[in-house]
């Protein structure tokens, strides 16, 4: 059986989102202060005795978070309502994503595509993302 070795760095983001189509409050555009936890995976560590510096997750996929979520709004690409509200406001950072913003959906996207994409040729793999969207809210994509 093969063993691998996980490191886990914390993440924090503001960011607004919709869930669309859903039944209470959470249909209304409105914020978060995020909490990403994400665990990388290596079969061997490196020379110093690490999966990864913890660094350079911070610097990769948090830098990513950071350009393309961070005091933005993430929607939904077939949302045009929210898009049509969110055009209304000049210079409004907005991430289009394939899918409903709903915790599931930032977490599956940090570790299917983010992940493969920031952390490329670093012989690591993000193999679960954590996603806290308030204290009691938890969401979590694993491979």
């Amino acid at each position: 059986m093969r063993m691998a070795i996980t490191a886990t760095r914390r993440v924090q983001f503001a960011a607004g989102h919709r869930v669309h189509g859903h039944e209470g409050k959470c249909r209304h555009l409105h914020g978060h202060n995020f909490v990403a936890f994400l665990t990388a995976a290596a079969e061997n560590l490196d020379a110093v005795g690490r999966v990864i510096d913890f660094g350079v997750l911070k610097e990769r996929i948090g830098g990513w978070i950071e350009r393309e979520w961070d005091h933005g709004f993430v929607v939904w690409r077939d949302d045009a309502e929210a898009l049509r509200a969110l055009d209304g406001v000049e210079g409004q950072k907005t991430y289009l994503l394939p899918a409903n913003p709903t915790a599931e959906n930032l977490a599956d996207h940090l570790l299917r595509v983010v992940g493969p994409q920031t952390l490329a040729g670093t012989g690591v793999r993000l193999v679960k993302v954590t996603i806290h969207e308030t204290e009691n809210g938890i969401a979590e994509a694993t491979l």
